[in-house]
């Protein structure tokens, strides 16, 4: 039960993040359409894409305090899956075969992860999380990743290599020690909260650092990636390697599977290479499907009344219509 309701947890928040996510992009395209766009900031339905998105951060964050790290971190397939079919109802794109293929493809890879992931127990305390950071394996785990790390920033730095390998190698590395320290934090809260206290501990702070700088430096690299590539790039790939590695520091960290079945370990990842197909065939080819798609139609805006079609101009920071002949002639 108490796995259950982690899994239940990272799946609605990481549906509340793909609905964040569209309401966003709403806000967006409504602030296009006026004739005197404002910032984005001052839109209300921006800032309820964002709670809506803190919200979903949030139940991710608590899960992790009630399920293993390596059924969590795949449970983010939900946000892709979730963001395909929204836009489809709500912001009317296409709906395309490849979207019910690879929603398809990654639901029957989630019901494999939640079916054959380990039942583990999921009671942290500050001594577990001190014993596991002295432990061997995961001392050569982290010398293996600092290694790795430290030559990846040395292509990125002094060769100048920003290849989306190395970059979002380095966003995985960097989420590995962040799924560590966000489990062991909301591990050490959801004790504290139910009365074993944790929080005098000298570990749940050190773990507190940890989780902030490596998600600081993740949104660095991750952003990095985004500038020089397509989204539909990004996002397939980083998914993988994020979770991968997010794995890898569950069973290395935590010993998730040290007592699992082979057959268990077996489906398990299979259930992970479903999910990893479903999300390279929703976001395959996106981009080109918006393309043919020159202007903005704000007929197609939810809850937008004016229904001309607004040319972008690529000349000027706003879109708009031009007004006059001599506009015209220019």
């Amino acid at each position: 039960q108490t796995q259950l309701l982690g899994v239940l947890l990272a799946a609605a928040g990481n549906f509340l993040i793909s609905v964040s996510l569209s309401i966003q992009k709403c806000a967006h395209l409504r602030l296009a359409c006026q004739a005197d766009p404002k910032p984005y900031y001052t839109s209300k339905l921006w800032w309820c894409g964002i709670i809506l998105l803190a919200l979903g951060e949030m139940g991710n964050f608590t899960a992790y305090g009630f399920a293993p790290a390596a059924l969590v971190a795949p449970l983010g397939c939900v946000s892709v899956i979730g963001s395909a079919f929204i836009s489809v109802l709500f912001l009317k794109e296409t709906m395309r075969a490849a979207d019910i293929l690879g929603g398809t493809l990654a639901v029957a890879g989630t019901y494999f992860l939640v079916t054959f992931t380990p039942n583990v127990p999921q009671e942290l305390t500050a001594k577990k999380v001190q014993n596991y950071l002295v432990s061997w394996p995961f001392v050569i785990y982290a010398i293996l990743e600092i290694i790795a790390f430290s030559i990846l920033l040395y292509f990125y730095k002094r060769k100048a290599v920003k290849h989306i390998v190395v970059l979002l190698m380095m966003v995985a590395l960097l989420a590995s020690l962040t799924v560590i320290a966000v489990k062991a934090v909301a591990g050490m809260i959801t004790l504290s909260v139910k009365g074993k206290m944790q929080l005098t501990y000298p570990v749940f702070y050190i773990m507190c650092i940890l989780m902030a700088a490596s998600c600081a430096f993740q949104v660095k690299f991750l952003n990095q990636a985004m500038e020089l590539y397509e989204v539909t790039a990004v996002v397939p790939v980083n998914f993988v390697f994020s979770t991968t590695s997010a794995i890898l520091s569950g069973v290395i960290f935590y010993q998730e599977f040290q007592s699992a079945a082979l057959l268990s370990v077996f489906m398990f990842l299979f259930g992970c290479l479903l999910s990893f197909l479903g999300v390279f065939v929703i976001t395959r080819n996106r981009k080109e499907e918006h393309l043919q798609i020159p202007y903005i139609d704000c007929g197609h805006i939810p809850g937008q009344k004016m229904t001309g079609k607004i040319q972008p101009d690529s000349h000027w920071a706003c879109y708009g219509t031009l007004n006059n002949e001599d506009d015209l002639g220019k």
